[in-house]
């Protein structure tokens, strides 16, 4: 009898719906994506998929060993730090291995004027002396850093896939989006709102890139926050292809 490898994908990124879309078709394989719920309208994945939270490492290590899981992508934001934290532990508690599946991280080119900097509180601590009209593409969950950083002097226009919720800053614009942005379309918003400075993660891929490109195009500086570290000892692939390579030897030798 063919055993099937049951492949649990910590998801909610691009990359993730991409490998389950790359297992699919895989007869030795079946995928359950796990979404976090924080999207009130998630792209959904081919396969199984659950929502919400695992209860911390215990867990999740729980639910793998109930629901037999053979393998574990850790495919979650690059910014995901805990949750990532916590594939570690469980993939460790309950012997299985685990893969990251991260997309590089964005690289200057010549033209851009970037500040890198290690937290939103640091982002919000370095704008006043880089200009007015910020666009803060930095999602809604971290809006706080900059609410209670005394910036009632700068304007936000604040993009996010759903409407962000107190704290917020106080002269702020929503603008509700989701990428793929096109280049065209990112240089109509810093011209339309007069934007003279852009704060980003570094979140990788193509989906999100445009923004720097108009940015460099109108001379005006970025703040990159810096992407956290994968937890030590676990392998990285670059590209859902990569990943999926990886599922493929788990099962050929299993």
């Amino acid at each position: 009898m063919m055993h099937v490898k049951h492949v649990l994908v910590l998801g909610g990124t691009t990359e993730a719906r991409r490998l389950a879309e790359r297992l699919a078709g895989e007869p030795r394989v079946r995928v359950t994506t796990s979404l976090a719920g924080r999207v009130a309208a998630p792209r959904l994945p081919p396969g199984d998929v659950r929502v919400g939270g695992f209860g911390g490492p215990d867990g999740l290590a729980a639910w793998v060993r109930e629901h037999h899981v053979d393998a574990l992508v850790d495919a979650t934001h690059p910014f995901a730090a805990t949750m990532s934290r916590n594939a570690a532990l469980a993939a460790a508690q309950a012997h299985v291995p685990l893969l990251a599946l991260r997309r590089p991280g964005w690289v200057a080119q010549d033209g851009d004027r970037w500040h890198s900097v290690a937290s939103l509180a640091e982002a919000a601590e370095l704008l006043p002396a880089l200009g007015e009209r910020v666009f803060l593409t930095t999602g809604r969950m971290g809006l706080a850093a900059f609410a209670e950083a005394g910036l009632d002097s700068l304007w936000f226009l604040v993009r996010s896939v759903d409407a962000p919720e107190p704290p917020c800053p106080r002269r702020m614009e929503v603008l509700l989006d989701r990428g793929p942005f096109s280049l065209e379309g990112e240089r109509e918003i810093v011209r339309r709102h007069r934007i003279d400075v852009l704060v980003t993660k570094d979140s990788g891929g193509d989906a999100t890139a445009p923004k720097l490109t108009a940015a460099r195009e109108a001379g005006i500086p970025v703040v990159v926050v810096r992407r956290p570290p994968v937890p030590e000892g676990v392998p990285v692939a670059a590209t859902s292809d990569e990943a999926a390579e990886w599922v493929r030897r788990r099962y050929a030798s299993g």
